[in-house]
Formats: structure tokens, C-alpha cells, sequence
């Protein structure tokens, strides 16, 4: 068939006059323009009628010569049954345009434009079929045809009956038909023989059209010797077209190979196909009808009449049927007697239906058109069935039968010669429909409905390929990476109401008159029809049988309610695939045998050889090896496929998928926290991906990001494996677990490579730095992995991630290395030296910090940096502590080793402060790091203070750095600012005042001399008292430190008074004590409040704990503080009174002395009576403070 396209050839001219019932309409009435060929749009008050060439190997038209008056048409013409590309097929055969169809020419059209097949067309058929059909209430012939569906598409063939069973009585094929048609239709069959006349008008008409091409120089040599045969031996013609019978499929692998072989007949041999629209019937139409034109006539058609004969309906329907289907406006009739030419005469196309004697209405054939396709689309619903359409010759009765299920009665299912066309068909619709990126999702379900039928039809074991193919295409339909919102907005792939069924569907009978279900009571061959039009009189009642059938969207796709079901599907879909392909290959001898149902024995080294990190790096490196030759294109298989065939090319998909399906499945998995399975399927991504390294060629940048994201899962699932340690036993169980899905996949898996590429990286252990130290390899391979090509900058995002995980792994191996020097420091007890295991941790926790900080840094990541650089400074506190117990306790000092490591502390904690720059980048991180600074001043100056190294420093330089310290761990302690931490600022801020204030206040006490450093203790340890004071005031928490605070502030008093010498200036700083005596009264009565609470709930030990300092009230300390206000409140009352009382003999009466001296006297009566009686509770003793106090206030206490 040539390849020419007639773009417009075959169009009328434009503005042609249309006359009748038919009338031309102009291009701009159509309702879309013609992509290619052309179209003409004949309508009217009955019918409409479009027609688009969509296909022509036809030359361009030439006139047809006119024969002259007496030409005798039983002379052969020289050119006679010479090929000619004006007449195409008609012109090899004596059979001219009635040449009968090949039974498989629907199938070589839809091949052709499968776009079109199973959505947009209703029929795809030979003329000849079409006419047969519309003419079926007016014609007596019997009519025979195989249909079959295809999504909303029938396919028409002509199914020979006679030829079929002469063919069977020499191969034995279709017996079971032909006892069948035997049994019910016509019990004494026996081949009928076409009369002498039918072969005589044949040679007649073929010698005609030959006449009217003569002259023209197209007469071509004929190719076969065998097609020249004279009607005389007509018994041979009619099996002329019995070689397009296939066998009934002993397939040769050709055929797998290409499925669309022309071997099997199934090439597309018409001259033209067109897209004919008839009313709402969109047909795809092949005809091989010659046509003629140029001068007057642009496009006729020419027919031979016998004149003696008048032109019957049926030869009128004919005619007007080809005209409309090929876009020819006109008709023209040669008439004839006894082969002797009488006379020409023109018809126009619409004109014909009101020709004498073959008068018809198009609007019944339109009528006859809607039913018949409305009956077969309302009764042939099951994709991948051969239905029979039959009318007997003489009867009124058409049958539909199933003869898909008819043959599946039989012995061999295979025996239909329809079963492969079907199936490669529906296979090469769903393929096209899978091309469509753009809108192949609406589709889905449609093509699954294909493929799943296709692969039915078909013998596993003789059509690998193809069931492979199609698994694979069905696996793809699953999407495995769509994002999780979407999982449950699937309905726009149900909203496919498409007519089509999937073979599982049972349909139920209409009860309506679209036809006659047989219930089993008559006795005739009904029982075995599908439908039946009782009467074809039925036929031409306008919409008798419009289609009510209710459509089931079986073709919907199916609705996955989680994604492990999704990928379970998938997998199911591969498994088949794998199993056609391994079946294929022919080393299956070669293979030891191997059952699918036993599990493959998984090998577990000793961890105490192989499970530890140096194990580990020898396999990374020996991974890294294999993955550099990845690059060079290695290939390994070792069921001895052939790099580049099919099923490698196959294998390497499906193991692909797998390996995608797996992964989805293990990221599901962990989010639902069940990382044992996660492990399990994570595994077998992993061993899916090493056969497929096995079996690639030439690795896609691609396929090694897979590799790298599966990879980065393996390390996210075992750090939470290693974090969740408590359910190991139920994580162990669930990583043992094996379906026989996987079982049989891990198989195929075997067949190509041992899958131990990645066994390091999938071992479940029990051990924490095992398990830690595995997730870390994982995430440096995907890493590395990252490295080989051009991934990196490809992948910008999913680089981040994986250096992301990097560092927080590292980060977790180094704090699991610095709890565990913690631990060995803490039950180091009589050993003083840092011991070599304690120093190997330290490395290792600042090795694996360092590594973390530089991954951090590398991606601009400045918080986690800064986290890192501040578990590095407490790496350093540790350290430091761990050099503290080197001396004995009463003579222990602060030593260099710990003021170092305090120091390299304070330094990480300052480069993690500006790593993160200001506040605003991570307020959070920033107040920690800020906390945990002041923390390590505070400590290095409080260890200083406590154990003073005065063995290597003078007094006064410990003095001035641990003031130094304590001012720099103020400075990084927010007691401002509004937080959780707030209270703990305060306290910290509070003590670091009052320690500083006793630090003053002890210089001032040892130190003599240099009166201007003596004053500015003085000043300094005053300052320090008072904030000291201010900020335990606002702790409800801490009343014994403020009472504390408050003690040494009176006893800082009482020093100065010593060094004073007139009774004036004492007299005011014993005033001075006195009033920081009553503003004490605060601490007690948080104290007494303290005491009320746990009196109210003596049981209950509930008691909220402090922010910071004590959890709960210290009774000794409280009874110990309480005596020495006492004493001391009794010390000062006396120094006042005696003061007083001598200042009044030397001077003249003072009214307000007199009244203080007076207060002062009736309190410390009351106070010896308080503090002499033994019996009094501590709750008492505190309300008899606290009322001596309210009286000292409103006393006066001492003159100002």
C-alpha cells in the first residue's frame, strides 16, 4: 500500500449545486477541519453526512474514457488483469470492487490509526461489511460476521463460514464451530458454489473498468501468474483469500517480536480509509472503490448495468452508500446488453435514492444504521470476546453469539484465530493511549481494562513478551510518587464512564426490547445467543432498540485506599512480569533449581567480626568500587541474558519498578514508625536496585538519584531503629516477615545477581554504635553517590537533605560518645588519672562533632552549626570535670588542665553565637547558647572561688579573674527577658551578686593597708548585696538564700561598726542592721507559707519543684538560719539599748530617742521570752519573728 496522501483530492468542487433530498453543504458548515484529506458534508431535512479521507494510495484522478456504442465488454481489453494503481486491489482480480474482504482487514485499519480506536470511533470495518449490515432488513443473503470490542469501538469482519469449514476439514481446525453450526443452524451443511452467471457478470465488470482505464499507458506487468486464471476455474477463486487464515497460533518468536507481522494478514490493503460520519455514527471505513474525474466530473463513480435488468433497492442502496462514504457527488451508470455497450448515463449521489424502481428512504437506513449499532454496543460489552453476528439466508432472525465462550468449552481456548489480533490490539491502544502524558490519567482505568484483557487472551507461555510488556504498562499506571494529600482525590480516574467491561463483570439481561435474552426454555440455538432481533423488520423502527444499557464503569480505575496497597498492586503486576520474562529465557536448564515458595536463607555474620565500624568501611569501600564501575558500564547477569534483547530491556524495568515500589512501601512504612518492616522492604528496594547495577549497561543519572534517596532512607530508618531501642524485638519480628510475593520477586532477583551489594547497609543489629554507625555509612554512600556525576547541582534539594542527615547522625554518634566518657567518669571513683578509654571517647565525640559542624557549615545551615559547636563546648565541660578529681579534696585547687579545657568551652560556645549572628535567626538556640556560656563562666569562676589555686596564683589575681568570670556569666544572662528560662536567669544572676558580694566582703575582712581598695570592697560588696537582694525578692522559691543574703548584709554591718568609733556613727549602722532585719520579714513569711502547704498535704509529696534551687523546703537550714537571726537580732537590740542608754546620761533628753529605747527594750524582752521557750514549733518561732518585726518597723528600731 503506497503512502501518498490525497490532501483535498476527492472534495467536490466548492458551491456544487445540491438537488433533492441531499443537499451539499460548504466547508464553513463543518464542525471541525480536516486534519488531512478531505471532507464533504451532505445533509437535509433525513440525514447528515461527513466524510474525511484520512488515508489514499490512489494516483490522482484522471478521466475515465468513455466506451463507444456496441463495444463487446466479453473481449478482454489488452491491459486485462494487468495491476493498475488507478483501480488498486480491484485491478488483480477478476472480482473487481466486489472483492471479498480479508477477515482480519478492521484489524489492519486499526493498527493503522490507533488513535482513534477504543475513544473517538464507533466501527472500523470494510465497506462492503457496512452495506451489508444497512441492507440486512431489506436483503434475503445470509449475513456472517466476527465483532469485536475494543473500549467504545466495534470491530466489523467478514467471518466466511464456508471457507472457514472447508479449511477445517483439511487442518482440523474450528471443529468445534462447525459441529456447532451443524448442530443448531444448518444440519446438512455443504459447500455452495457460486452459479456460472455470478462469475460471468464478474469478469463482465472487471473488463469494463479495465476498458475505461485503457490508453493510458497504467497497464503493468502481472507479478503473479497464479491471479491471471480465467473464470473457468472458478472453483479455485474463491479460495484465493483463504491463505490470510492464520493457523490457530503455533506461533513462531517472529511473531512475539512483532506482534503486527503482515504474516498474519493483518496489513491494511484498502485503497482509502476514511473517516465517515453517518449522522451520530463515527465510522473508520476501508474501500477500494476506483474513482474517476477530471474535466467536467471532479469526482464520479462508474458503474456497469445489465439494461435488461432494472436497478433494484438493494444495488440503489449500494451505490449510494460507496458515493456518500467516498465523497462522490455523482454516479456514473454504463449500461449494457449482453456485454454490448448500449449507453452512458449521470446520476447525482442524492438523487439516487428516488430512482425508479430502487426507491428508498435514507432516513430508515439511518434508522437501520442507529439500531444496529445500538444492539451490538448494548450486547458485545466484554473486551477481548469474538462475537458472532448471523443471519441465516431467507430467515428474518439475526443472532449475536459468544464465541469466546463457546471456544473456551473446547479443549484448546487458543483455537480462535481472532484471540492474537484482538490481543495485540488492545495492547497497541492501551500503549497509544499511555503515550498521552498530557491526558492519559482520565484514561487509566480504560487502560487497565485493556491490558488486563489483553494479557487474558494470551498463552503465557507462547507470548512472553507481550504479557511482560503488559504487566509493566499496567504496574506504571500506579502512580508510586505522588504526593501524599493526593491519595484520596483519585475519583476524576472514576469519572471514565467509558463502554467498556472487563471480562469479570457478570452482565445482567435487559428487559427491554434492545433484544431477546434466552432463558434457557427454547429449545433452538437460542440458549447459546446472546441476543436476537427476532424480526429484521425491527430494524427500521425509528430508536427500537436505542441503547438503555446502563453502562458500569468497570474500566474505573480501581481506588487505593492507602499506598501500601497502591505498591502492592505494582508489585503484583511486576511479579508477572518477571515470571513471562525468566520463562522466556532459554539458560533455564543451566540455572540450579530453586523453589519460589521457600525463603531465600538470609546470612548473619558474627558482629564481633564483621557488624563492627572497621567491617563497615571495608564494604563501603568495596560498594564505592562497584559504584565507579557502575560508571564504565560493567555488565554481569547470570541466567545468561543477552545484553540488548528484550527481556533484558524488560527485566531491567520491572526490577527498576520493584525497586521504586519497595521504597514507597518502606517510606510508608516509617512514617506510620513500623521500622522493622521499614528495614524489610527498604532491603529489598536495595537488593532490586543491585540485579538491576548487575544487569545495566550504562547507569542513568537517574537511576543512581534512586539509589542515593534509598539510601538516605536506609540511614533514616536505622537512626530510628537505634533510637528506639525499647520495641527491638518487635521491630526484629517485623523485619523477618516475607510474603511469597516477595519471596518469588527475590527469586527473579536471584536469577541475575547474589543482592549482597547492600547487605551492609540492611542488617538489623542490636547493638547502638552498630546501628549508629551503619546509618552514618548510609548517608556518606548517598553522598558519595551524589559525587559520581553531576547529581549535586542536578539535585540541589535532595543535596541538602542528605547533608543534612550527615551532620544530625554525626551529631548523634557524638553524643553517644560523649555519654559514654560521661558514664566512665562518673563511676571512675579511686582512679585520679584520666584513663586512655575516657581520651578515646573524647576523640571520637569531637571527631564525628567536627565532621557534623563542617556538613552544617557547608550548606549554610548556621542553627544546626551552632547546636553542634555548643555540644562541642560541653564535650569540653566534660573534659574539664574529668580533671577535677586529680587531687585530694582537701587539697584540691583549681588545675590549668581544667581552666584549658573551661576556656576551649567558652570558645566553641562564642563561634556558636556567631555562627548564628543575631537573636532573630533562632531566638531558641540563641538562648541556649547564651545559658550554657554563662553556665561555664559561672562554673570556672565558682571552682576558682571554692578551690583558689593558690599554690600558682596570688590572692588577688584569682580575686580579679574569677570577678572577671562572674561578670562575663552575668553578661550572657538574660534575666529580662519574658521565658521559661527567666527564673533560672534570676537565680543564677542573684547568687553570682552574693558571691560576689562575700568575695568583697571577705577581701575588706583579711585585707590591711591601702584604704582606697579597702573603701571600694566597701562600695563594691555593698552593690552586690543589695542586687543580690533585689533579685531573690523576686523568686518566690528561694526564701533561705535571701534570708542568707540578708544575714551576711548585717554581719557586713557589724564589721564596719567595728572599725567606727563614735557612738553617733555606730549608732547608724546599727539602725542600718536593724532595717535590713525587718525588711527580712519577707523571707519568713515564704517560709511560713512553704510550711502552711506542706502541712495542708503532709502525705503528699507532690510539691511543685523550685525553677532552679531547692525542690522543697530544707528544714535544718531553715532551723539553723532562724537560730542566728535570733542570736543576732538579740546581739544588735542589746548594742542599740546600750547605746541609747548611754547616749542619754551624756546628752539632754531626746522624746524620739526615748521612744526608740522604749520599742527596742519591750522587743528584746520578748525576743529572750521567744527564744527561751524549747517547746515553741518552727511554725510558731517564725510567727513570733515576724510580729517582733511589724513592731520594730513601727517602732523605729534606732534613730536615723
Amino acid at each position: 500500500m503506497g503512502d501518498s496522501k490525497e490532501a483535498g483530492a476527492e472534495a467536490p468542487p466548492a458551491g456544487a449545486a445540491a438537488r433533492g433530498r441531499l443537499s451539499l453543504l460548504s466547508q464553513g458548515d463543518s464542525e471541525e477541519p480536516s486534519a488531512q484529506g478531505s471532507a464533504l458534508f451532505l445533509g437535509g431535512s433525513e440525514v447528515k453526512s461527513r466524510a474525511v479521507v484520512k488515508y489514499s494510495s490512489a494516483p490522482p484522478r484522471t478521466a475515465f474514457a468513455r466506451l463507444e456504442e456496441k463495444t463487446d465488454l466479453k473481449l478482454p481489453p489488452a491491459n486485462w488483469l494487468r495491476e493498475s494503481a488507478r483501480l488498486g486491489p480491484a485491478g488483480t482480480t477478476i472480482l473487481g470492487n466486489s472483492k471479498k474482504s480479508k477477515p482480519f482487514s478492521s484489524f489492519g485499519m486499526a493498527y493503522d490509526f490507533i488513535d482513534s480506536v477504543g475513544n473517538d470511533v464507533d466501527v472500523v470495518s470494510d465497506s462492503e461489511n457496512i452495506k451489508k449490515l444497512l441492507k440486512i432488513p431489506y436483503s434475503k443473503s445470509h449475513v456472517s460476521m466476527a465483532v469485536h470490542r475494543v473500549g467504545r469501538t466495534l470491530l466489523l469482519d467478514e467471518l466466511d463460514i464456508q471457507e472457514l469449514f472447508m479449511r477445517s476439514s483439511q487442518t482440523g481446525d474450528w471443529t468445534w464451530l462447525k459441529e456447532f453450526y451443524q448442530r443448531l443452524i444448518d444440519q446438512k451443511w455443504q459447500r455452495k458454489k457460486k452459479s456460472k452467471e455470478h462469475w460471468y457478470q464478474k469478469a463482465i465488470l472487471s473488463k469494463f473498468l479495465y476498458y475505461s482505464i485503457n490508453g493510458d499507458g497504467a497497464a503493468q506487468p502481472v507479478p503473479s501468474a497464479a491471479e491471471q486464471q480465467e473464470p473457468s476455474s472458478s472453483d479455485q477463486t474463491n479460495d484465493s483469500d483463504g491463505a490470510s487464515w492464520p493457523a490457530p497460533f503455533e506461533m513462531p518468536s517472529s511473531v512475539s517480536e512483532d506482534p503486527s507481522a503482515s504474516s498474519q494478514g493483518l496489513k491494511n490493503d484498502f485503497v482509502r480509509n476514511i473517516l465517515w460520519t453517518f449522522e451520530d455514527i463515527h465510522m473508520l471505513v476501508g474501500s477500494n472503490m476506483p474513482i474517476f474525474g477530471g474535466g467536467r466530473y471532479p469526482a464520479v463513480s462508474l458503474r456497469l448495468r445489465d439494461n435488461n435488468k432494472p436497478i433494484n433497492v438493494l444495488t440503489g442502496i449500494d451505490y449510494w452508500l460507496d458515493n456518500l462514504i467516498c465523497n462522490v457527488p455523482e454516479l456514473v451508470m454504463c449500461f449494457h446488453v449482453n456485454g454490448i455497450v448500449q449507453k452512458y448515463e449521470m446520476i447525482k449521489t442524492e438523487e439516487i435514492p428516488n430512482l425508479e424502481n430502487s426507491n428508498f428512504s435514507t432516513k430508515v437506513i439511518k434508522d437501520i444504521a442507529q439500531n444496529i449499532l445500538s444492539f451490538l454496543k448494548s450486547n458485545c460489552t466484554k473486551e477481548g470476546h469474538t462475537y458472532w453476528l448471523f443471519k441465516a439466508s431467507g430467515s428474518d432472525i439475526v443472532k449475536l453469539y459468544d464465541l469466546t465462550t463457546l471456544c473456551e468449552e473446547t479443549e484448546d481456548k487458543y483455537q480462535n484465530p481472532f484471540t492474537m489480533p484482538v490481543a495485540i490490539l488492545l495492547y497497541k491502544v492501551a500503549c497509544n493511549m499511555m503515550m498521552k502524558k498530557n491526558q492519559n490519567k482520565k484514561h487509566y482505568g480504560t487502560i487497565r481494562t485493556l491490558l488486563l484483557n489483553c494479557v487474558r487472551l494470551l498463552d503465557k507461555s507462547r507470548h512472553p513478551q507481550i504479557i511482560a510488556s503488559a504487566n509493566y504498562m499496567l504496574s506504571e499506571l500506579f502512580q508510586l510518587d505522588e504526593p501524599k494529600k493526593e491519595e484520596s482525590s483519585e475519583s476524576p480516574l472514576n469519572e471514565n464512564s467509558d463502554e467498556s467491561y472487563s471480562e469479570e463483570e457478570e452482565e445482567m439481561p435487559d428487559s427491554d426490547e434492545n433484544g431477546s435474552y434466552s432463558t434457557g426454555s427454547d429449545p433452538s440455538d437460542d440458549n447459546k445467543a446472546v441476543a436476537v432481533i427476532k424480526s429484521v423488520g425491527e430494524l427500521s423502527v425509528p430508536e427500537k432498540y436505542k441503547s438503555i444499557h446502563q453502562i458500569r464503569p468497570s474500566c474505573a480505575f480501581p481506588v487505593c485506599h492507602d499506598t501500601e496497597e497502591r505498591c502492592r498492586l505494582v508489585l503484583s503486576y511486576v511479579l508477572e512480569g518477571l515470571k513471562s520474562v525468566d520463562s522466556s529465557i532459554k539458560k533455564e536448564s543451566d540455572l540450579p533449581a530453586a523453589d519460589p515458595n521457600t525463603p531465600i536463607p538470609l546470612k548473619y555474620e558474627d558482629e564481633s567480626t564483621g557488624g563492627g565500624p572497621e567491617g563497615l568501611e571495608k564494604q563501603m569501600a568495596l560498594f564505592l568500587d562497584k559504584m565507579g564501575s557502575l560508571q564504565k558500564g560493567n555488565y554481569s547477569s547470570q541466567s545468561g541474558m543477552i545484553p540488548g534483547s528484550w527481556q533484558h530491556k524488560m527485566k531491567l524495568q520491572l526490577i527498576l519498578k520493584s525497586s521504586k515500589a519497595y521504597y514507597v512501601l518502606s517510606d510508608a512504612a516509617m512514617s506510620l514508625q513500623k521500622y522493622g518492616r521499614a528495614l524489610r522492604y527498604i532491603k529489598l528496594a536495595l537488593q532490586s536496585h543491585d540485579t538491576y547495577c548487575c544487569l545495566c549497561t550504562n547507569m542513568l543519572s537517574e537511576v543512581l538519584l534512586f539509589l542515593s534517596q534509598y539510601l538516605t532512607l536506609c540511614g533514616d530508618i536505622q537512626l530510628m531503629l537505634a533510637q528506639n531501642a525499647n520495641n527491638r524485638a518487635a521491630h526484629l519480628e517485623e523485619f523477618n516477615y516475607q510474603t511469597k510475593e516477595d519471596q518469588e520477586i527475590l527469586h527473579s532477583l536471584h536469577r541475575e545477581s547474589s543482592c549482597q551489594g547492600f547487605a551492609w547497609a540492611t542488617d538489623l543489629s542490636t547493638d547502638l554504635e552498630s546501628q549508629l554507625s551503619v546509618s552514618c555509612k548510609c548517608y556518606e554512600a548517598a553522598n558519595e553517590i551524589l559525587q559520581f556525576s553531576d547529581l549535586k547541582s542536578q539535585n540541589p534539594e535532595h543535596y541538602v537533605q542528605v547533608l543534612k542527615r550527615m551532620g544530625n547522625i554525626r551529631n548523634e554518634i557524638g553524643v553517644f560518645y560523649m555519654n559514654q566518657a560521661a558514664a566512665l567518669q562518673s563511676e571512675r571513683v579511686v582512679s585520679k588519672s584520666v584513663s586512655t578509654a575516657e581520651q578515646q571517647l573524647w576523640k571520637k565525640s569531637f571527631s564525628c562533632f567536627e565532621k557534623g559542624i563542617h556538613n552544617f557549615e557547608s550548606i549554610d545551615d548556621a542553627t544546626n552549626a551552632a547546636l553542634l559547636l555548643c555540644n562541642t563546648g560541653r564535650l569540653m565541660r566534660i573534659c574539664a570535670q574529668a580533671h577535677c578529681g586529680a587531687g585530694d579534696e582537701f587539697k584540691r585547687e583549681f588545675s590549668p588542665e581544667e581552666g584549658l579545657y573551661y576556656n576551649k568551652a567558652v570558645d566553641y560556645y562564642l563561634k556558636a553565637l556567631r555562627s548564628l549572628g543575631t537573636r532573630d535567626i533562632h531566638p531558641a538556640v540563641w538562648d541556649s547558647v547564651n545559658w550554657e556560656l554563662s553556665t561555664t563562666y559561672f562554673t570556672m569562676a565558682t571552682l576558682q572561688q571554692d578551690y583558689a589555686p593558690l599554690s600558682r596564683k596570688a590572692q588577688e589575681q584569682i580575686e580579679k579573674e574569677v570577678s572577671e568570670a562572674m561578670m562575663k556569666s552575668l553578661k550572657y544572662c538574660d534575666v529580662d527577658s519574658v521565658s521559661a528560662r527567666q527564673p533560672l536567669c534570676q537565680y543564677r544572676a542573684a547568687t553570682i551578686h552574693h558571691r560576689l558580694a562575700s568575695m568583697y566582703h571577705s577581701c575588706l575582712r583579711n585585707q590591711v593597708g591601702d584604704e582606697h581598695l579597702r573603701k571600694q570592697h566597701r562600695v563594691l560588696a555593698d552593690l552586690h548585696y543589695s542586687k543580690a537582694v533585689k533579685l531573690f525578692q523576686l523568686l518566690k522559691d528561694a526564701p533561705c538564700e535571701l534570708l542568707r543574703v540578708q544575714l551576711e548584709r548585717v554581719a557586713f554591718a557589724e564589721f564596719q561598726m567595728t572599725s567606727q568609733n563614735s557612738n553617733v556613727g555606730k549608732l547608724k549602722t546599727l539602725s542600718g542592721a536593724l532595717d535590713i532585719m525587718v525588711r527580712t520579714k519577707h523571707a519568713f513569711q515564704l517560709i511560713r507559707k512553704e510550711l502552711v502547704e506542706e502541712f495542708d498535704q503532709p502525705k503528699s509529696q507532690e510539691t511543685t519543684p523550685a525553677a532552679d534551687s531547692s525542690p522543697s523546703l530544707n528544714r535544718e537550714e531553715v532551723i539553723k538560719l532562724l537560730s542566728i537571726f535570733e542570736s543576732r537580732l538579740s546581739l544588735l537590740l542589746l548594742q542599740s539599748i546600750k547605746l541609747l542608754s548611754s547616749t542619754k546620761k551624756k546628752t539632754s533628753s531626746n522624746l524620739e530617742e526615748d521612744v526608740v529605747l522604749k520599742t527596742n527594750k519591750q522587743i528584746y524582752s520578748q525576743l529572750l521570752r521567744a527564744t527561751a521557750s524549747k517547746t515553741a514549733s518552727l511554725s510558731e518561732r517564725i510567727d513570733a519573728l515576724v510580729h517582733l518585726l511589724d513592731q520594730l518597723a513601727r517602732g523605729g528600731g534606732a534613730v536615723q
